[in-house]
């Protein structure tokens, strides 16, 4: 029985700066995810207080505001079997310097403050992020 999923997935300012966002395509791809939608924008600053709202209590929420609005995202919709599991180990974890290699964040990332991508935690988040940035008309996979 099969279980496909969307997830959201952001490739940050520093993946884009970088010019590494062929090479984080090519993870998801080769990964077996498919891109259901693509997009780059500048992400405001109240956009990305609404987004990580849920982080506005912590110490690094400034900071995660600054960068996510210092430069242009790629917003992605991945499509998959068990999508968000496995965009997650794909991405690696949050600290390149735990990050598997041959993850994203385990070959791309500099550093936790600029770890390259983003992915929904879950199923339920996944649909409430991509919600956040996709309209249904968006997403053609």
């Amino acid at each position: 029985m099969s279980n496909i999923q969307y997830t959201l997935s952001i490739i940050k300012p520093d993946g884009v700066l970088n010019n590494v966002i062929g090479m984080v395509i090519d993870y998801f791809e080769d990964g077996g995810l498919e891109i259901a939608a693509q997009k780059m924008v500048q992400l405001t600053k109240e956009q990305v207080e609404k987004f990580y709202a849920v982080h506005k209590d912590r110490p690094f929420f400034n900071d995660l505001v600054k960068f996510m609005t210092s430069g242009p995202v790629v917003l992605m919709v991945l499509k998959g079997e068990d999508a968000v599991a496995k965009n997650r180990e794909i991405m690696g974890a949050t600290n390149p310097d735990d990050a598997d290699e041959g993850t994203i964040r385990g070959d791309l990332s500099p550093s936790i403050d600029e770890n390259t991508v983003h992915g929904s935690d879950s199923e339920e988040n996944a649909k409430i992020e991509i919600a956040f940035f996709f309209t249904k008309e968006e997403i053609v996979r």
